[in-house]
């Protein structure tokens, strides 16, 4: 196979380069819609999964979303300077410092509930019945701690 044909079938048929564009569109809309709120899409989405498993260690959050530790240490940090969730200090020893959220991050989520739903009809229209179905699908198979070999 000659370097150009090698380029064309990557260029072509590469999941890798169609998921990231997928993710770059899809945070963008998010984005757009959380921007009157202070807050972009990594963070609220990162203030859900704390809600979601709390209290929670930094490496327990890392786990249940598949992030790695640069990524979620950066997050956070915005998260923890804005009073959006703190870490617990009397956690049990040997533990580390758990997180939950504040109230202020608890009434940021609700607040900007609205703004989530419209970027989700965004993103729905974006992807299409089949193509929401199939992300939703392929999302919630790699969550699930039984599907893990």
């Amino acid at each position: 196979m000659k370097r150009d044909d090698a380029i064309a079938e990557i260029n072509g048929h590469c999941l890798l380069m169609r998921s990231r564009l997928l993710s770059r569109v899809l945070t963008a809309i998010y984005d757009e819609e959380l921007r009157p709120f202070g807050i972009g899409s990594p963070q609220f989405a990162l203030l859900v999964i704390i809600r979601t498993i709390e209290p929670a260690t930094r490496a327990e959050i890392g786990r249940f979303h598949h992030q790695e530790r640069s990524t979620l240490t950066r997050n956070l940090k915005v998260i923890l300077a804005e009073g959006w969730a703190e870490e617990m200090q009397d956690a049990a020893a040997g533990r580390g410092r758990p997180l939950k959220l504040t109230k202020a991050g608890k009434d940021l989520l609700r607040k900007g509930k609205p703004a989530w739903q419209v970027a989700q009809e965004r993103a729905k229209t974006l992807l299409g019945k089949d193509g929401t179905a199939a992300v939703m699908a392929i999302a919630d198979r790699i969550m699930d701690p039984t599907s893990r070999t």
